[in-house]
C-alpha cells in the first residue's frame, strides 16, 4: 500500500508540474508603463472612455499571458479634457516626469496632432489609437503610426451608395477641426468623382449647441444628401434639429455618431435610416473578434464595443506585437519595427507607408435599421442592404 501511495503521490506531482509548465509565467519585476492621455471629459468623453475600456481590457489580457518581456504592464493616464493643448502638456509630463516606457495616442485627431508633436520631439514612438486625419501624416514625422483608416475615406461608402441610387446633390456640414475637415473634403472629392454636385458646405465650431441657421440654409436648397463631418454630439444635434425644422434629404450620413450605441440611445426612433461611417464592426470576420466582443460585453455591462473601444484594444495589441518582435523597449528599435510590421489585430489589417500612415485597412458604412446598426457597404462585408430613400419626418410620426 505504501508503494501504491508513493505512485499516486508521484503521479499528482508530475501532473502539477505539467500543468504549471502549461500555464503562462507570472510576470515579475518592475512594470512596463504605457503612457496616454484620454478624453474622459469634454466633447470627446464618450468615445474617449470607450477607447480607455479597450486599452484596459487589452492590458488585462497581456498580463494574463505573462506580460511583456516577462514583466507586468501598467497604464499611466491623465484626462486631457478633449483639449489639444492639455494633451500636449500631459504627454510632456508622461515623458519627462513620469518617464513612461511606451506611448499610446489619445482620442481624436486634434488632440493627437498636438500630442504627437511632443512625442516626436523626444523620439518616442506613438501608436495613434484614435486619429484618422491624413494631415497628421503629412508633417514629416517619423514616430507616429496610424491604425485608423484615413479621414478622407470615411464617407466613400455614403457617396458610393448615393450615386448608385441616382442621387444628385449633396450638402456638407462639418466641424472646423482637422479630422472633420478631412472627412468633409474627402466627401466632396468623392462626390465630384461620382458625378454628384456639392450645393452647400459650411463649418461650425467645436462644441456648438445650435445649428438652426445652417439647417435653414440647407432646407432652402433641398439637397438629396446631407453629409456631416461630425463627432457624436453634433451628429445627434443635426438629426434632432433637422426633424424640428422638417429638413428631409433622401439620405443623412455622418462621419462619427451613428456607429456608436449612444447615437441610437439618444435619438431612439429618430436614428432610423441614418448612415454612419465606421472603422470596425463586431460582425467582421477578423481573428479574435468573437472572443474580444464576448470579453468586452462581460466587462462592460453587456455593451457591444464601439470601433473606438476596439481601436484602443487593437492599438495596444499592436504595441505588444512590436515590443515582442523588437525584443526590447529600445525606442529606435520599436520605431523601426512599427514602420515595417505587417500584421492583423482585432481592429483589422495594419501596414503603414513611409510616413507612418495606415494603408491596409478599409472603412465601412453602416445604417440604423429597426434600431440595430448594420453594415451596408462594402458589399463583401455587408450584413444588410441599404434602405432608400429616408422617408420624410412627417411620414414617421
Amino acid at each position: 500500500m505504501r508503494g501504491l501511495g508513493f505512485s499516486v503521490s508521484a503521479l499528482f506531482l508530475v501532473l502539477a508540474l505539467f500543468l504549471a509548465g502549461c500555464a503562462p509565467a507570472v510576470p515579475t519585476g518592475k512594470p512596463i508603463v504605457i503612457g496616454a492621455s484620454l478624453s474622459l471629459t469634454g466633447s470627446y468623453a464618450r468615445t474617449g472612455q470607450d477607447m480607455k475600456n479597450g486599452i484596459d481590457l487589452c492590458l488585462k489580457d497581456i498580463n494574463a499571458r505573462g506580460g511583456l518581456l516577462g514583466r507586468p504592464v501598467d497604464l499611466k493616464f491623465y484626462d486631457d479634457e478633449s483639449k489639444p493643448e492639455t494633451g500636449a502638456r500631459l504627454y510632456e509630463r508622461l515623458i519627462t516626469a513620469d518617464q513612461v516606457d511606451l506611448l499610446l495616442g489619445p482620442y481624436s485627431s486634434p488632440v493627437t496632432s498636438a500630442a504627437s508633436t511632443v512625442a516626436e520631439k523626444y523620439k518616442y514612438p506613438m501608436v495613434a489609437t484614435g486619429a484618422s486625419s491624413a494631415e497628421l501624416w503629412g508633417r514629416g514625422y517619423k514616430y507616429l503610426f496610424q491604425i485608423y483608416t484615413a479621414d478622407g475615406r470615411y464617407m466613400d461608402g455614403a457617396i458610393e451608395l448615393a450615386a448608385a441610387q441616382g442621387l444628385k446633390t449633396v450638402a456638407i456640414i462639418n466641424e472646423n477641426t482637422v479630422f472633420a475637415k478631412g472627412a468633409a473634403a474627402g466627401a466632396a472629392a468623392k462626390a465630384k468623382e461620382k458625378g454628384l454636385q456639392v450645393v452647400f458646405q459650411e463649418e461650425y465650431r467645436p462644441g456648438v449647441k445650435d445649428l438652426t441657421a445652417t439647417l435653414q440654409k440647407v432646407k432652402a436648397l433641398a439637397p438629396d444628401v446631407i453629409v456631416g463631418g461630425t463627432y457624436l454630439p453634433e451628429s445627434v444635434l443635426i438629426t434632432r434639429q433637422a426633424k424640428e425644422l422638417d429638413v428631409n434629404p433622401k439620405m443623412f450620413a455622418f462621419s462619427v455618431g451613428p456607429a456608436l450605441p449612444d447615437f441610437t440611445k439618444n435619438l431612439s426612433a429618430d436614428a432610423e435610416y441614418i448612415f454612419g461611417a465606421s472603422q470596425w464592426e463586431p460582425t467582421l470576420a477578423l481573428p479574435g473578434v468573437k472572443e474580444f466582443v464576448e470579453k468586452y460585453k462581460a466587462a462592460y455591462e453587456g455593451r457591444d464595443p464601439s470601433y473606438q473601444a476596439t481601436g484602443g484594444y487593437g492599438g495596444c495589441q499592436l504595441l505588444e506585437q512590436a515590443v515582442k518582435k523588437a525584443g526590447s523597449l529600445d525606442r529606435e528599435k520599436l520605431r523601426e519595427t512599427l514602420a515595417s510590421l505587417e500584421t492583423t489585430t482585432v481592429y483589422g489589417a495594419y501596414k503603414v507607408d513611409a510616413t507612418g500612415a495606415q494603408v491596409a485597412k478599409p472603412s465601412y458604412m453602416t445604417q440604423v435599421q429597426k434600431g440595430q446598426r448594420v453594415i451596408v457597404w462594402p458589399t463583401d462585408a455587408a450584413t444588410a442592404k441599404a434602405i432608400f430613400p429616408t422617408p420624410p419626418w412627417s411620414a414617421r410620426r
